[in-house]
């Protein structure tokens, strides 16, 4: 289950690209975070959508927000694909499933998680939440950039 617009978000701390642990909490009263679950490393849409969030990076920067994308794979993995396409944000490894479980996104036939955004304001409150319907669905950074404006 999907955690509530309104309501704290899920805290969590997972490993990442950059060799440290990132923590939900070491954003609180700095920056927005958009959360942006995806299913696996090395795939079309995945690629797109982070080499997306690449490009936008200094856009997502300027709205004063963290783009933490965040798959099952594990970190070896998640650098392999990192340093192959070239992305300049850090990837989170949730390889427990334990995040995915927690926000909702875990697709527990395929083990997996669907793509999904959660956004969250300055004080750690979900503020938006989209779940695509279908993995091969993607939101475009402007839509993504909107709703952080909207804060």
């Amino acid at each position: 289950m999907s955690p509530v617009v309104g309501e704290p978000a899920p805290g969590f701390t997972l490993p990442s690209t950059s060799g440290t642990d990132v923590t939900l909490a070491q954003f609180r009263e700095k920056s927005n975070v958009l959360l942006a679950f995806f299913p696996l490393a090395f795939t079309s849409i995945c690629t797109a959508e982070l080499s997306s969030f690449t490009e936008d990076v200094t856009r997502f920067a300027a709205a004063n927000a963290v783009v933490l994308p965040i798959s099952v794979d594990s970190i070896p993995t998640l650098r392999e694909f990192k340093a192959k396409e070239k992305l300049a944000v850090e990837l989170l490894s949730d390889f427990k499933r334990e995040v995915c479980r927690a926000y909702g996104t875990l697709l527990e036939d395929k083990f997996f998680s669907r793509r999904a955004y959660f956004l969250m304001d300055k004080q750690g409150t979900l503020r938006w939440s989209h779940v695509e319907a279908e993995l091969g669905h993607r939101r475009d950074d402007d839509d993504l950039l909107a709703q952080i404006a909207a804060l």
